[in-house]
């Protein structure tokens, strides 16, 4: 069974409506649509105040483990309009997909063309919810989340 996920509200609206644009577009990656989507899905949806410090939410800034090479490596989560930045990388990528909703101590795993690549979260550099940064709340009104948000227990 994988970890349980965590994703504020305002971050699973603006998700569900990228994903929902992506697709009406009919975009490239479908799979990663659909592995993002699976991703909310299961995700706890928390209020931004109930955030845990240490949860990768959109924008936030981690320090990342290659388990198999050892390399530690910077990277910020983004949406795909903010990529192109120096370590950024995007939602709809296969790593950013993996890495929301992981805390600290967790180990991400995802497939590539190699095999399962293994990567440990060190730390949350930078979470907007922990510098008190709002997300852009009610952008999304199609699809409704499956669970009112909740503080974190």
């Amino acid at each position: 069974m994988r970890d349980r996920i965590y994703i504020t509200e305002a971050d699973f609206e603006r998700l569900s409506h990228l994903v929902e644009g992506r697709r009406s577009e009919r975009g490239p990656d479908p799979e990663n649509l659909d592995t993002l989507e699976r991703e909310l899905d299961r995700a706890d949806v928390v209020e931004a105040e109930a955030m845990p410090r240490d949860v990768v939410t959109m924008n936030s800034e981690v320090r990342l483990k290659d388990l198999d090479s050892g390399d530690i490596k910077v990277y910020r989560l983004v949406f795909p309009s903010q990529t192109g930045k120096e370590n950024s990388i995007s939602i709809l990528a296969p790593i950013g997909i993996a890495m929301l909703g992981y805390r600290v101590g967790a180990i991400i795993e995802w497939r590539v063309p190699k095999g399962i690549r293994r990567l440990k979260v060190l730390d949350v550099l930078y979470q907007p919810e922990a510098a008190g940064v709002r997300g852009n709340r009610g952008l999304a009104a199609g699809r409704r989340r499956k669970a009112p948000a909740r503080p974190l227990q």
